[in-house]
């Protein structure tokens, strides 16, 4: 099969690589019908992170092809999404709602699937079987659900928005955007999006946000508060993972909000006094898209929402060192691969 492999920061290469096959009886082999690029992807693109010819990839959608003796949930011919994390979904930590933290995961970025297929360990506790084979309209969508948008959706139930709340959202990227898509969904009454992109702020205000705001760090944390009457937003989304970005969600937040915080975090400390100073409450971290997947595949499926509008550039798996590079210089806000 062919695959994306990182061969150093700012090398993306398409390479031959032996098909995968079911090592584990609780394995299943899928062929993908799209993969993508993700923005957490750039931080060893661009030498943030140690990579040495890494396969890569963690988001996919495709058709179940074979799966082990201990599979019951899916079948070959299903059409499946999973999660970024592969997870037991029976463990106690996944029973809580936490299979990102599941005590036998796999990050599926190790196995990679920007790929023609993958195999996904723990399959019955980490894939989920669309109702039936979807449109090729519903792929992206379906996609986005594999990561961006269940992450997305975390970071705002984190941040507890919902009726009657103001959320702001720091990060205009996918996943950011995606968490404004859930902030309405939830209900909430005000989105602000923080964005200084004509292009993200028109998808902010489709996908529901209310307001706009182009300051950052300091300067955007007050125009929050003078917008919320001197208080601070209920609930902040962190969808960066830089320190600016994290201290710019704190100082957004009113005194006992909330911050969600999924930014893939690098070099980023909070002080303890700001913590106790603040009065706020910070949850977040990688992701549990299983919990929400299920809720979020008949969203889609129902056409209630269409989060694969992150998607703005598609490609073939064959460019994906373009894909690579249109996100880096933020051509593109998603890059979808199709195999």
């Amino acid at each position: 099969m062919r695959q994306v492999v990182m061969t150093e920061p700012g090398q993306v290469v398409v390479e031959d690589r032996p098909d995968p096959v079911v090592e584990q009886p609780t394995d299943a082999v899928i062929r993908l019908a799209a993969t993508c690029v993700c923005g957490s992807d750039l931080w060893p693109y661009r030498g943030v992170q140690q990579v040495d010819h890494q396969v890569m990839g963690h988001e996919y959608v495709g058709v179940v092809e074979a799966v082990g003796p201990q599979v019951r949930t899916v079948k070959p011919g299903d059409f499946v999404v999973g999660s970024f994390w592969a997870s037991d979904n029976t463990c106690e930590i996944c029973r809580a709602g936490y299979q990102s933290h599941c005590v036998h995961r796999t990050v599926m970025g190790s196995i990679g699937t920007q790929s023609e297929r993958a195999r996904i360990p723990l399959a019955d506790g980490t894939l989920v079987a669309t109702p039936g084979m979807p449109d090729a309209g519903l792929v992206p969508s379906l996609l986005a659900a594999s990561d961006v948008l269940g992450t997305g959706w975390f970071a705002a139930d984190a941040a507890q928005a919902g009726p009657g709340k103001t959320v702001a959202v720091v990060g205009d990227g996918a996943v950011g955007l995606l968490a404004v898509l859930a902030a309405r969904q939830m209900g909430a009454e005000r989105i602000i999006a923080f964005s200084r992109h004509p292009g993200r702020q028109r998808l902010a205000r489709e996908f529901g946000a209310t307001d706009i705001v182009e300051e950052r760090g300091e300067e955007g944390a007050e125009k929050v508060k003078e917008m919320t009457g001197g208080l601070g937003a209920h609930s902040v989304v962190e969808a960066v993972g830089t320190q600016q970005a994290m201290m710019q969600a704190i100082h957004a937040t009113r005194p006992g909000g909330h911050v969600g915080f999924v930014g893939v975090s690098h070099d980023v400390s909070i002080p303890g006094d700001l913590l106790f100073g603040t009065g706020i409450h910070l949850h977040g971290g990688p992701a549990p898209v299983r919990r929400y997947l299920p809720e979020l595949i008949r969203l889609i499926w129902e056409r209630e929402i269409d989060p694969g509008r992150v998607f703005d550039l598609t490609l073939p798996l064959e460019q994906a060192a373009e894909g690579y590079r249109a996100m880096d210089e933020r051509r593109a806000v998603k890059v979808l691969l199709t195999p």
